[in-house]
């Protein structure tokens, strides 16, 4: 049985009074926000939430997964502003988000389509699979961050790969004409939330069946690369306390579904050996 949680208005509202200081100044340096002295345990998936998924591997793991994640509460593409302000909140302060790529601490009411605000990035790109915004995948918050306005211009729809020139706005991500490659401390979070994808959605609820390769500019195709890269970036930025403590909130407050490769990296590699 699941946990009785809040309703999703109630969630929503909450998340809208954590914005307490609207003019609160932008961090100059990328951050990690990481607690090494947290508990290991303090996010753990509730017991039992996975017993379907025990004792599997490869396409039967994958499946099972599907089956436990699929259940979930869908939000609007406008609640997503106010669930993305609890849901990467800078822990040094809750006035404000921090912007995926830059690492940049930005007030959580900046946002919009100016110059310098966040907006919505879809890790997985919304053209591969041509869902747009769509209530589902165009509106997963566990694929859904904040990023800097022009950084997400530059990412664009692109796959994921190494190499490339540095990012002016975003210090440590580097793109080419075909791939994008963000900067170390969240290379796993990324391969974590297109792994999700490829498993919350697969083609059986209206929605295309995504997939990853290895490849890149996979354009419209319902598919994102380059996996042999993700999986490496999986191992080698594992979890951290932001991480896993955004998967919990997602699950409590939100669509009360997890990303399975958060709680459980290793399975990345059972699926896609």
């Amino acid at each position: 049985m699941r946990a009785v949680h809040a309703p999703l208005a109630t969630a929503l509202g909450t998340a809208a009074l954590l914005v307490l200081s609207p003019q609160a100044p932008a961090s100059a340096m990328p951050l990690t926000p990481t607690d090494p002295a947290a508990s290991a345990t303090a996010y753990d998936a509730p017991a039992g939430y996975y017993q379907d998924a025990e004792g599997k591997s490869g396409s039967e793991l994958k499946s099972a997964l599907h089956g436990i994640i699929e259940d979930s509460e869908a939000l609007s593409y406008d609640q997503v502003w106010d669930a993305l302000k609890a849901t990467d909140q800078d822990p040094d302060d809750s006035s404000s988000v921090v912007l995926l790529y830059s690492g940049r601490s930005q007030s959580a009411d900046d946002n919009g389509g100016g110059a310098d605000q966040w907006n919505r990035e879809h890790v997985w790109a919304k053209s591969h699979g041509d869902f747009g915004t769509a209530t589902g995948p165009g509106t997963d918050i566990h694929h859904l961050r904040p990023t800097d306005v022009s950084v997400n211009s530059t990412r664009g729809n692109k796959d994921f790969d190494e190499g490339g020139e540095e990012v002016d706005q975003a210090p440590g991500n580097r793109t080419d004409d075909d791939s994008f490659e963000p900067r170390d401390e969240v290379k796993g979070d990324v391969a974590r939330m297109v792994l999700y994808m490829a498993v919350r959605y697969e083609g059986d609820d209206a929605f295309p069946d995504l997939e990853p390769n290895d490849e890149v500019d996979n354009g419209s195709a319902p598919a994102m690369g380059r996996l042999s890269v993700l999986k490496e970036w999986n191992e080698q930025d594992p979890p951290d306390t932001f991480e896993k403590r955004r998967n919990d909130v997602i699950y409590d407050q939100f669509q009360h579904n997890r990303n399975p490769f958060v709680d459980h990296p290793e399975w990345a590699d059972s699926i896609w050996p």
